[in-house]
């Protein structure tokens, strides 16, 4: 088979948020988020009170996608060698065997990530930044695409870590899962009340693109979608604008220069066109910038968070008429 082209990847995607909306209901924008960032290759942290069905969604994004599939609950006690894997002692031939952990995989869902201690969140960022995993001096690839989900439960509750900056940074969305509308819930409560179980569900469902299809759009994404200088301008000013507010401790880094630019290229691609323009930029900023944007303790009292602090530089900046 031939490179696929625009049209037909734009297709392929609207089909697999069908088929994903056939199992979870409603949460259109989240479902999108979560196909852009396995078109941008990045990760994507979620953040939301439990029971909002993200388990639901990386399974059934699992089986439309044809991938491998693993959920880590993450807990004080937690080990880096609980996801990475473990090296075990072979008395036979008196040699360490590495068994693989769960992040050996193409879907991690790492739930309530902030549950673990830093030494675990850590060396789970440092996988997911390097793609790969070092044990007993040698290396062993993750497999490809590999991408993250991670869960967060909002920072106030009791027994959470909060993630350093840098390694939230690792992420290239940073998404808040609200509660459904009332016509969801209604929805929910109907679908799953009346002898259907979701998970049933998920066994009717087709794969839409495989493992190879995937990293083919990927690299559609990077080089084919074409991005103005103009674009690359108005991100930059975005991004550096975002370090100049006296409200803020710590401003956008130019990482988040570079996946404005990637994702507002996938959302370009999911539209079905071959170039950005400024309404792409704008679809992806908040989920880029939110948490890279720390807003000082006063300024928090004031009731200022990072979303109020980006949405009024997105208002100031000239948007390009391209």
């Amino acid at each position: 088979m031939g490179k696929m082209t625009i049209n037909q990847i734009s297709e392929k995607l609207q089909d697999a948020k069908e088929m994903i909306g056939r199992v979870v209901v409603g949460q259109d924008e989240i479902v999108e988020n979560v196909l852009l960032s396995m078109l941008c290759d990045g990760h994507i942290l979620l953040e939301g009170a439990p029971g909002l069905a993200k388990t639901l969604l990386v399974r059934t994004l699992a089986k439309v996608f044809g991938l491998d599939f693993s959920r880590v609950q993450f807990t004080p006690d937690l080990m880096p060698s609980d996801i990475t894997g473990v090296s075990v002692y072979q008395p036979s031939d008196s040699t360490f065997k590495f068994t693989k952990g769960p992040i050996f995989t193409n879907l991690l869902l790492a739930d309530e990530i902030n549950r673990a201690p830093p030494k675990t969140q850590a060396a789970m960022l440092e996988s997911m930044q390097e793609r790969q995993v070092s044990a007993e001096s040698h290396i062993y690839s993750l497999p490809k695409p590999f991408l993250v989900l991670a869960t967060q439960n909002p920072i106030e509750q009791e027994g959470t870590y909060p993630l350093p900056e840098a390694q939230v940074d690792r992420f290239m969305f940073k998404v808040l899962v609200d509660y459904p509308g009332e016509d969801e819930e209604v929805e929910i409560v109907r679908r799953y009340t009346s002898g259907t179980d979701a998970y049933d569900l998920l066994d009717e469902l087709e794969v839409v693109i495989s493992q190879d299809e995937i990293l083919e759009i990927q690299k559609t994404v990077r080089e084919d979608i074409k991005l103005s200088e103009e674009l690359m301008k108005y991100i930059v000013r975005l991004t550096q604008t975002t370090r100049e507010s006296e409200e803020v401790t710590l401003g956008a880094s130019p990482r988040a220069s570079l996946w404005l630019a990637i994702a507002g290229k996938a959302h370009a691609l999911f539209q079905g066109r071959d170039y950005v323009n400024p309404g792409d930029i704008q679809r992806v900023a908040r989920d880029v910038l939110r948490h890279r944007v720390s807003v000082s303790p006063e300024w928090q009292f004031e009731g200022i968070d990072s979303d109020a602090i980006i949405t009024r530089v997105m208002k100031n900046i000239d948007i390009p008429s391209v």
